[in-house]
């Protein structure tokens, strides 16, 4: 796990999320020849995050982006190929189909969730590149039904957290030390 993953995961267990990062998705023969990737390894999600008042999991793809042009909306609506590529389960619906779907299996199967869960994509990112994407990708996530988990909802959250009291986690008190005293 990296930590911008680490960060965002600290921040939904924080909301009440059960939260696992790295979930391997238990694709089968049939499921792998049908999203056109017979090889594939199993897939991985960066973050899976589960709530039991909603029997809702959210299976979160993160990108940080945090010294680069950061996310565009391009990546999303007609991509190039390399862009695309990024963000495959936003771009292949079949692909997001099959392993949305056998997510809910797998954590079914195993006890980790409740019978027929709702399921959710979201992208939490670092960066977005512009005001304007950042409106068009909040438009088109809202659209298909998706979550946008960008660099103003992470502040809020650490902010909510500064406010709390001591937890033991690198995000909580990291921002305990960057906020606290600030004017808020």
């Amino acid at each position: 796990m990296d930590a911008f993953e680490q960060l965002v995961s600290e921040i939904l267990w924080h909301e009440g999320y059960w939260v696992r990062t790295s979930v391997k998705v238990e694709l089968t023969k049939e499921e792998k020849r049908a999203i056109g990737r017979p090889s594939s390894p199993r897939w991985e999600l960066d973050i899976v995050a589960y709530s039991g008042r909603e029997n809702r999991l959210h299976a979160i793809e993160c990108k940080s982006y945090l010294d680069s042009r950061g996310v565009a909306i391009a990546g999303f609506i007609n991509p190039k190929p390399d862009a695309a590529s990024r963000y495959k389960l936003f771009n292949e619906p079949d692909l997001r189909r099959v392993v949305l779907d056998r997510l809910c299996r797998q954590f079914v199967e195993s006890g980790a969730c409740a019978e027929r869960p709702a399921v959710r994509l979201g992208l939490a990112c670092g960066k977005i590149s512009s005001d304007a994407d950042r409106d068009a990708l909040k438009a088109h996530f809202s659209e298909q039904d998706w979550d946008l988990y960008d660099e103003e909802w992470l502040r809020a959250r650490l902010k909510q957290m500064a406010k709390g009291g001591y937890e033991n986690q690198v995000s909580a008190v990291v921002a305990k030390l960057l906020i606290r005293g600030q004017a808020i």
